[in-house]
């Protein structure tokens, strides 16, 4: 693991191999791919697998495929759930950064969350190896939040970090360069998705689609009660008649949707409050929270947990990116690097 520290090169990598959205670092070049982790595969009649589409083209295909093909999320809860795919996909995005750049088997960091286990681990490592990379080292998450989002972890003081991803949240204290202590919920940006399905379903006898129930989660969802009531009118399949209908949801009923998993990410923050020692928790009423990734942009959901934990919050500058940028700065920190990597 040393001579890895000692021979960073300038084609090392970092990878946020998340449950929505797949972001890779490359060193001195910020954020160069940022694509859905999707993946469309074709079968022939032999029943042979065969990878057609990754990323924002297979996302495009959700629900519009014909038989023989079908389109995966090869990642849940932020952890491997089909490795052909994610090693296919990991391929495609390498190979895609060769025909823009010299990087000849990259060198990578990889953020896994907090508390998987061996074989989890072990699940990533061999992915990304599979598709390209020479050697992998391993961030957790919430670390590679914190940095991404400027906050002073090798002081001797509380930082707290709510990670709010696609497959799961994540809350982590973090001094002194390490997780003090960490908490997590599978509850993220996809099954808040997946409420506000089963909510139109129940209320309205309309069936969603997986993008069009993002789309009204970003337009008019809401953690807590906003000024003025939002429209959208949204497009499905009427589940009595089966045909295609159109009705008009309003902010009030996406929060209400929305509002059983909101309160499980609060429920998180709020016990991990409680666990967290007395000194660091001093500093946390100081400093505050701070939260990152894709589901800190929910629309106040910053304002529910200050009111809920009495502490300020802040969003971190670009949430959706703060843990590969995170991640991709310790590819400069190599004293760093080597107290936060993960065996």
């Amino acid at each position: 693991m040393l001579n890895w520290f000692k021979g960073l090169l300038s084609n090392d990598l970092a990878i946020d191999l998340g449950t929505s959205n797949t972001r890779i670092y490359a060193r001195g070049a910020e954020v160069v791919v940022n694509e859905p982790t999707v993946v469309a595969v074709a079968r022939d009649h032999t029943g042979t697998r065969r990878v057609s589409a990754v990323g924002r083209a297979a996302k495009e295909m959700l629900g519009r495929t014909p038989t023989g093909i079908e389109v995966i999320r090869p990642m849940r809860n932020g952890v491997i759930a089909d490795f052909e795919s994610v090693s296919a996909m990991l391929r495609y995005f390498l190979r895609m950064l060769q025909g823009n750049r010299s990087l000849s088997a990259p060198r990578t960091i990889v953020c896994v969350p907090v508390g998987v286990t061996e074989v989890e681990k072990r699940a990533v490592k061999e992915a990304v190896l599979t598709a390209g990379a020479r050697e992998v080292f391993l961030i957790e998450e919430p670390m590679g939040a914190a940095i991404g989002a400027d906050l002073p972890i090798t002081e001797p003081s509380g930082n707290m970090i709510v990670d709010v991803g696609g497959g799961r949240t994540e809350v982590a204290v973090i001094s002194l360069s390490g997780i003090v202590f960490a908490n997590s919920v599978r509850v993220g940006g996809e099954k808040m998705d997946e409420a506000i399905v089963q909510y139109v379903k129940r209320r309205y006898n309309l069936l969603l689609g997986e993008q069009t129930a993002e789309d009204v989660k970003m337009r008019i969802g809401s953690a807590y009660e906003t000024e003025s009531l939002e429209e959208l009118e949204i497009k499905g399949r009427d589940v009595v008649g089966g045909v295609p209908k159109t009705v008009i949801l309003d902010s009030d009923e996406v929060r209400e949707a929305l509002a059983e998993t909101v309160s499980a990410v609060v429920e998180t923050v709020r016990v991990s409050l409680e666990r967290t020692p007395p000194e660091l928790a001093a500093d946390i009423v100081d400093r505050g929270i701070v939260l990152s990734g894709g589901g800190a942009l929910l629309k106040n959901l910053d304002v529910l947990l200050r009111q809920e934990t009495g502490l300020p919050v802040m969003i971190a500058d670009d949430p959706m990116n703060a843990v590969v940028r995170g991640i991709g700065r310790t590819l400069d920190k190599l004293d760093l690097l080597k107290i936060i990597a993960v065996s």
